[in-house]
């Protein structure tokens, strides 16, 4: 029941974000090509932006997400198979994909190491790892609101305002090879956009 309120909340809450942020998520992932990994898919709003011949498997553990994903994945000019999917412990070979895209998702994982973990390994050598996350503050102070706020925050759908994403990535043993720090009116949080490569 949970995760059905939150998706029904989820959606209904996004139509603003959906169209503020159209151009950044093209951004995010209209040059990647062959095999995609998409965690966390929501909705599937990221669905829409993906180039055509492009073949996105995208996840989320929540069933409920993935039927309204379905909507999307069926407009979508690239092809999409949804998987109801944990992105701590992905269902796939070593190696399967030659990209992965991550948006407003790793902030609500339980083990965000293990997941950039199994995300490298399910990534081929080189392979992109495209992110979109809110992110702790630069500034010292929003810093410190941010902890201490976090408990509380935390019952959103263990979502964490605290996480140092782009350090995270370079320990998981990829490469950060451009971050950017872009302006959402509807984010009221320091976003990070960060593209790296998987080392190795």
């Amino acid at each position: 029941m949970r995760r059905r309120l939150f998706a029904w909340g989820y959606a209904r809450g996004e139509a603003g974000h959906r169209r503020e942020s159209a151009d950044l998520r093209r951004a995010l992932v209209g040059d990647l090509a062959g095999e995609i990994l998409e965690i966390g898919c929501g909705t599937g709003v990221n669905l829409a932006y993906y180039a055509p011949g492009a073949r996105v498997t995208a996840t989320d553990r929540n069933a409920h997400m993935l039927r309204r994903a379905a909507a999307e994945a069926e407009r979508a000019a690239a092809t999409i198979a949804l998987r109801e999917v944990d992105a701590a412990t992905l269902p796939f070979p070593d190696g399967s994909f030659d990209a992965a895209v991550s948006t407003l998702v790793l902030c609500s994982v339980p083990d965000l190491a293990a997941t950039l973990a199994e995300l490298r390994r399910a990534l081929r050598p080189g392979a992109h790892l495209r992110v979109l996350e809110h992110v702790v503050s630069e500034r010292a102070w929003v810093a410190w609101l941010q902890r201490v706020a976090n408990p509380a925050w935390g019952l959103v759908d263990n979502c964490h305002l605290d996480r140092g994403v782009a350090a995270a990535v370079r320990a998981a043993g990829f490469t950060v090879e451009a971050e950017a720090s872009p302006s959402l009116r509807t984010v009221p949080m320091r976003l990070a956009l960060i593209r790296a490569r998987r080392a190795g």
